[in-house]
């Protein structure tokens, strides 16, 4: 029997995001199929991490296309790429708490890429003097990873409507990355 791998990672995301410490035969259980099929197509849980990371880096990627961040005001673009994430940001704050991601000199060139296109967004703002100029770009970067995640764990617990999920994130972020004229 074949197994459909995208169903089975998103099955996996689905289940990693509410219950970061699932064990394998969780894994296995929430997509339908046997502990030894999943280990067939994983072989533990750091490959299972590591397509998901693929998959979250693919997310986030299609999201940037999406949002179109180079298009318009910075800080519209930053308000739209907010709302095409929301759909990844679970996969994105359970990726975000995974240290093995993040340890070593084995970052994944997909993160640096995002890194990169988001930063090129804030750096953009910065020029046309929408944002200011005291925060770097890589930090409102991490900033926004981190308003990302925060909000994922808080809407996943039910602390917070999913409806303002883009708006809480951008307005936070942007009120404190907006230029304020000196008095």
């Amino acid at each position: 029997m074949a197994i459909d791998r995208d169903h089975v990672l998103r099955s996996a995301a689905a289940l990693l995001t509410r219950k970061s410490t699932a064990t394998m035969d969780e894994v296995a259980k929430a997509a339908g199929i046997s502990r030894a099929t999943l280990h067939r197509h994983f072989a533990g849980r750091d490959a299972l991490v590591r397509a998901l990371e693929q998959l979250g880096i693919a997310e986030c990627e299609g999201a940037l296309d999406r949002a179109r961040p180079e298009e318009g005001p910075a800080a519209e673009a930053v308000r739209r790429l907010v709302r095409e994430i929301q759909p990844a940001a679970g996969l994105l704050s359970f990726l975000y708490g995974e240290n093995q991601l993040w340890e070593g000199d084995g970052l994944n060139e997909g993160w640096q890429r995002l890194d990169a296109r988001i930063g090129a967004l804030f750096q953009r703002g910065q020029r046309a003097g929408e944002f200011r100029i005291d925060l770097s770009p890589v930090w409102l970067t991490e900033a926004l990873y981190g308003l990302i995640a925060s909000c994922a764990w808080a809407t996943l617990d039910g602390r917070v409507a999913s409806r303002d999920f883009p708006t809480m994130i951008a307005e936070l972020l942007l009120g404190g990355a907006l230029r304020r004229e000196e008095p």
